[in-house]
C-alpha cells in the first residue's frame, strides 16, 4: 500500500488540504467544526504524515487538533518548502506554496514528527510572547513620550507606562515562577545563564520558543531557527549569503546574546574581530556570532555541561 502524505495550507480563516497520491483536495475553515471535519476525514485516509507549515502561531491549533486524533503530525520551515518548490520548478520566487506542493515535500523529506510542547511548556512560550509585547509598547511610548509638547498628553503617555510596567512585572513573576518550579527547565536556565551573554529574559525565551534545544545536531537547530546562511549564486555571480526562515522570536533572543557576548565574552568577541579583519560586513559577522552560540548553547544542554571557555 502507497503511503498516503496530506499537505495542509493553513491560513487565518481557513485550511486547503491535498492528498498525496489521490490527488484528492477539500477544505475546511479555521474552526472549530471544520477543525472537527478535518480530523473525521483524515482518520478515514489514515494518512502516513500530516505535514502544515509554520504561519505564525495559525497552525498551533490544528496541529494541537491532529495530534489529539492521533495522527502523526509535523510542523516544517516554510523557507525549505518554498526551496522544494523552485529545486522542482514547481513555483518561481513569488508564487504562493500550495497545499499540493507541501504534501509532495513531505512524501519526498519524510519529516521526522515531534512531540507537542505540553500545557505547561506552551504557557510558558504564550506568557514570555506576551512579556515582548509590552517591552515593545513601553519602548513606543517612551518614544512618543519624548516627542510629546502638550503636558497633558505627556501625563497620560506616563499614566500608561507605568500601568504597563506594573503588568510587566506581574508578567515576569509568573514567568519565574513557572520556570522555577520545573526542575528541568531550572537546570537548563541555570546551564543557559552560565553562558556571557545569555540573560534571564534570553534564557526563558530561548526555554520557550526552542524546547528542541539540546535535543537536535548543531546544523538540525541552525536551519530550524534560521540561521544558516545560503548564498544566492547564478554563473560567475555570488551574491551575499543570506538567512531566511525559521524562528524569528529565537533569531531575536541570539541577535542580542550575540551584542553583548561580542562586547563581554572574551571568546566570541575574538571571533567576532576576525571575521572582520577577514572583511566580513558587521551584520554578516553578528549573524555569525549569533549561529555560534546557539551551537554551543544546543551543546551545553545535549552535555548538560556549563560554559567552559576553553
Amino acid at each position: 500500500m502507497d503511503a498516503i502524505y496530506v499537505g495542509i495550507d493553513v491560513s487565518k480563516d481557513k485550511l486547503d488540504v491535498h492528498v498525496r497520491p489521490s490527488g484528492e483536495a477539500f477544505a475546511v475553515a479555521r474552526d472549530g467544526k471544520g477543525l472537527r471535519e478535518l480530523v473525521e476525514r483524515l482518520r478515514v485516509i489514515a494518512p502516513t504524515l500530516v505535514v502544515l507549515e509554520a504561519t505564525g502561531g495559525f497552525e498551533t491549533i490544528v496541529v494541537a487538533a491532529l495530534a489529539a486524533a492521533e495522527l502523526r503530525v509535523v510542523i516544517v520551515n516554510p523557507a525549505q518548502v518554498r526551496y522544494f518548490a523552485k529545486a522542482l520548478g514547481q513555483r518561481a520566487k513569488s508564487d504562493p506554496i500550495d497545499a499540493s506542493v507541501i504534501a509532495d515535500f513531505g512524501a519526498a523529506v519524510k519529516p521526522e514528527p515531534r512531540a507537542l510542547p505540553d500545557e505547561t511548556a506552551r504557557l510558558l512560550a504564550e506568557l514570555v510572547g506576551r512579556r515582548g509585547q509590552i517591552v515593545d509598547m513601553v519602548t513606543a511610548e517612551g518614544q512618543r513620550e519624548s516627542h510629546a509638547i502638550n503636558v497633558r498628553v505627556r501625563k497620560s503617555i506616563k499614566r500608561h507606562i507605568a500601568v504597563l510596567k506594573k503588568e510587566l512585572a506581574e508578567l515576569e513573576g509568573d514567568i519565574d515562577g513557572l520556570v522555577r518550579a520545573s526542575a528541568i527547565w531550572r537546570e537548563k536556565e541555570d546551564l543557559l545563564l552560565t553562558f556571557p551573554g545569555v540573560g534571564q529574559t534570553i534564557a526563558r525565551a530561548l526555554l520557550a520558543d526552542l524546547p528542541e534545544l539540546g535535543r537536535l545536531t548543531r546544523r538540525e537547530i541552525a536551519s530550524l531557527v534560521g540561521v544558516s546562511p545560503f548564498i544566492r549564486q547564478s554563473g560567475k555571480w555570488k551574491g551575499h549569503s543570506k538567512i531566511a526562515g525559521g524562528r524569528a522570536s529565537v533569531r531575536k533572543a541570539l541577535y542580542m546574546a550575540a551584542m553583548t557576548a561580542i562586547n563581554h565574552n572574551d571568546v566570541l568577541r575574538e571571533f567576532y574581530q576576525h571575521l572582520l579583519a577577514r572583511g566580513k560586513l558587521k551584520m554578516v559577522a553578528l549573524i555569525a556570532v549569533a549561529r555560534k552560540i546557539l551551537t554551543i548553547l544546543n551543546a551545553m544542554l545535549r552535555d548538560k555541561k556549563s560554559w567552559q571557555p576553553a
